[in-house]
């Protein structure tokens, strides 16, 4: 690994046990030591690195800000983590055709910020927008509180530069709304998990801000009710920016954690719509009328003010669920949105019958939950009894028509069930296609495929 120091300048190499350490985990909490992480700069310091590992059989790790549940991030088989946080330009932001390149180390919330002041918006917006960069989002094609109106981050990617694993850089996609040459890379590559290439550049759609934004907290005592009310929000024709939802367990630990004055409630959902004044109006005053027939409480966000409250208090619950429990095994579901219910009510009655607490939450108007089982140490009886629920809640997501995951991927953590949903012929497929891009299996090995 010293040979690295000749390929790129003496800081953008490390080979120190602290780095190593720091570089070896993400938010799964799963670690493994790497055995060197390097900070390009430039599509060029990635070829060179990429170029290195391929003659040596050594393995490459993409890495954002390690903010991956699933262990996306991790060295498992050691190799070179290529830490993307140093190539953090905004590069364009074309109005007149309403696009933004930026590098994968480009923070989302900060992209947010600059297009904002702007006039403008780019809709994918995780939990962890703050720190999470657009680079990982892609990785993973994540999604956020607004992909129900919006759509997830692969909806909004126009055009990538990546380098492959033999330090060949590619660039696919286009710059116009239309391009149908060939087969579609950009595509294939979104949500890839680092496994198939190295994204160096993207092109992104935005939008000009709407005119106006209402949100509407709805607290109920009922939790089947808040899911009814999502499938008959959107079943009336209206599609909010954001319909969330949080537990009763999720609602006491935000509170816990940061409290924001959010009612005890078995149930509540964070219903926002966006658009022209009028039809803002007139939508919200429907929603509020479906939720009030549904027994909820409703009030009104008052100011930019109290909007922000509520959001800081919604993207609190991750953080929050710490306090609770030493550890979690967070899970994210997605169903058929007339199945929430039903989903809802299984996982209060598993809760209930397994004595291990589950905390829900996550984005109800796109049928995507957010299922955390609060255990305690990973070498305990708990941690195992926890385990043995992910399948149960697989099992029933899959038989209620749904995904096991919607915007976390695969990693590590979800290696051993993907079987439950991929059959063998399509299974073969993806292997395949592995194998063209990276026969040396050296792109982020040990992630997706068990």
């Amino acid at each position: 690994m010293q040979r690295l120091y000749g390929i790129l300048s003496e800081d953008k190499v490390s080979t120190s046990p602290e780095d190593l350490i720091c570089y070896g985990f993400d938010a799964s909490r799963i670690h493994a030591m790497p055995m060197a992480v390097v900070w390009p700069e430039s599509a060029e310091d990635v070829t060179r690195v990429s170029t290195f590992a391929y003659e040596n059989g050594f393995p490459i790790v993409p890495r954002g800000a390690g903010t991956s549940t699933t262990g996306g991030a991790v060295p498992c088989r050691g190799g070179i983590v290529v830490s993307l946080e140093r190539m953090d330009r905004i590069l364009d932001v074309d109005t007149g055709n309403l696009t933004v390149l930026v590098e994968p180390g480009v923070v989302n919330g900060r992209l947010q910020k600059e297009l904002g002041a702007m006039g403008y918006f780019y809709p994918p917006d995780p939990a962890s927008m703050n720190f999470c960069t657009i680079g990982g989002n892609v990785a993973e094609n994540a999604g956020g509180p607004r992909a129900l109106k919006y759509g997830v981050t692969g909806d909004h990617v126009m055009a990538l530069e990546a380098v492959l694993p033999d330090g060949r850089l590619i660039q696919t996609g286009v710059m116009t709304p239309k391009g149908v040459v060939g087969y579609d890379l950009k595509s294939l590559l979104v949500g890839s998990e680092g496994t198939l290439s190295t994204i160096t550049k993207v092109r992104l759609k935005i939008l000009p801000e709407p005119e106006t934004v209402v949100t509407l907290l709805a607290s109920f005592n009922d939790l089947k009710a808040s899911g009814d009310v999502v499938s008959r929000v959107i079943s009336s024709k209206i599609i909010p920016r954001t319909l969330e939802f949080m537990d009763r367990e999720a609602i006491q630990a935000a509170e816990t954690y940061n409290p924001c004055g959010l009612k005890d409630a078995e149930a509540l959902l964070i219903i926002e719509l966006d658009g022209d004044i009028k039809t803002v109006q007139r939508e919200s005053q429907r929603v509020v009328d479906i939720c009030t027939s549904n027994g909820a409480d409703v009030t009104v966000a008052r100011d930019n003010a109290s909007r922000d409250k509520l959001w800081e208090c919604r993207r609190a619950v991750s953080p929050a669920l710490h306090n609770i429990a030493p550890t979690k095994i967070s899970e994210d579901i997605v169903v058929p949105k007339t199945r929430i219910p039903d989903m809802l009510v299984f996982l209060r009655r598993l809760s209930e019958e397994s004595g291990i607490r589950i905390v829900s939450f996550g984005h109800a108007g796109d049928g995507n939950i957010h299922v955390n089982i609060m255990v305690g140490e990973e070498d305990g009886e708990d941690y195992e009894k926890g385990r043995s629920l992910v399948r149960e809640i697989f099992s029933e997501t899959l038989r209620l028509g749904g995904t096991i995951s919607g915007e976390h991927g695969v990693g590590l953590t979800k290696a051993e069930y993907i079987d439950m949903e991929i059959m063998h012929s399509e299974m073969d497929l993806m292997r395949g296609i592995k194998r063209l891009f990276d026969h040396k299996n050296i792109m982020n090995p040990g992630k997706v495929f068990p």
